[in-house]
């Protein structure tokens, strides 16, 4: 099983790498997300050390049951062979209708098959408003029409 596109990566297609991951975590399943890992990649989540399917599966399952009508947006900040940089921000509210904005730095490296064999991500949470939102589009994947990180000044 390959998850194109695949290392070495040029900028075209670490930015497509770069989407297809937000495309997968705007769904919110942890079935669809995990696969793209290989099974014994580690990961660093916050202050969170999972490795391999079961462990990302859980996490994510987790994740999401607490973070409510969560909106993602990553974007490419540098690659090499086989390594991508991205960054990124997403909105969620907790079950008591508070809402976050999370930003955050993602590391990753790759296996040759396209699969992600290392992930090291620090993210922060900062309590908004609902009127300093700035992600609204229907849940599931962003719209190619709107605005990026870049684009919004986050």
């Amino acid at each position: 099983m390959t998850r194109p596109p695949l290392p070495p990566f040029d900028e075209a297609s670490a930015k497509k790498k770069v989407r297809l991951a937000e495309d997968g975590w705007n769904t919110r399943d942890p079935q669809i997300v995990a696969p793209a890992y290989t099974d014994n990649c580690p990961w660093r989540n916050r202050a969170e050390f999972v490795t391999g399917h079961d462990e990302i599966r859980a996490l994510l399952t987790r994740k999401w049951s607490r973070e409510l009508e969560y909106r993602l947006i990553k974007e490419l900040w540098a690659f090499t062979d086989n390594r991508i940089a991205a960054r990124f921000a997403y909105e969620w509210r907790d079950d008591s209708g508070q809402w976050y904005r999370a930003y955050g730095n993602e590391n990753w490296e790759f296996a040759e098959d396209g699969r992600m064999q290392r992930r090291i991500a620090s993210i922060n949470d900062k309590p908004i408003s609902e009127d300093e939102r700035l992600f609204h589009w229907p849940l599931g994947r962003r719209p190619d029409d709107h605005p990026g990180l870049s684009d919004l000044g986050l």
